[in-house]
């Protein structure tokens, strides 16, 4: 259980990391011209806001695997979980109201992994007791 909670973690992280600094160095004309129709909802968000969700996934990815690898603060990570979750539910309710039904399942398969690393790191196999 404990790999494949770390398996979930990492690759989680990677994308949230990937897709946060995305969000943060890219413009706002870039980031539409170049994320196709996974990218539409930025239309209706201020570079402002686009940058300070992309620093929050960025924070988000990093917290559900640094604290743990390193041994500080390890009681970090599901609280990371639970950030990122709640980005994921932002995210699905954009997509219900621009009505990108395939986009949300995408968004839906993110928050049942998130959901899988914070159930299993607050309970079976949380770092601390």
């Amino acid at each position: 259980m404990n790999i494949a909670l770390w398996t979930a973690a990492g690759l989680l992280a990677l994308a949230y990391v990937a897709g946060g600094l995305i969000k943060v160095v890219m413009s706002k004309p870039r980031l539409l011209a170049t994320g196709g129709p996974s990218a539409g909802w930025a239309e209706e968000v201020r570079p402002a806001g686009i940058k300070a969700i992309g620093v929050l996934e960025i924070l988000g990815g990093l917290g559900l695997v640094l604290p743990a690898l390193v041994g500080v603060a390890p009681e970090l990570v599901p609280l990371a979980a639970l950030g990122l979750a709640m980005i994921m539910v932002g995210a699905a309710v954009t997509r219900l109201a621009r009505r990108e039904y395939r986009l949300l399942l995408v968004d839906l398969g993110y928050l049942v992994l998130i959901a899988f690393v914070l159930w299993g790191r607050l309970g079976p196999e949380a770092f601390v007791a």
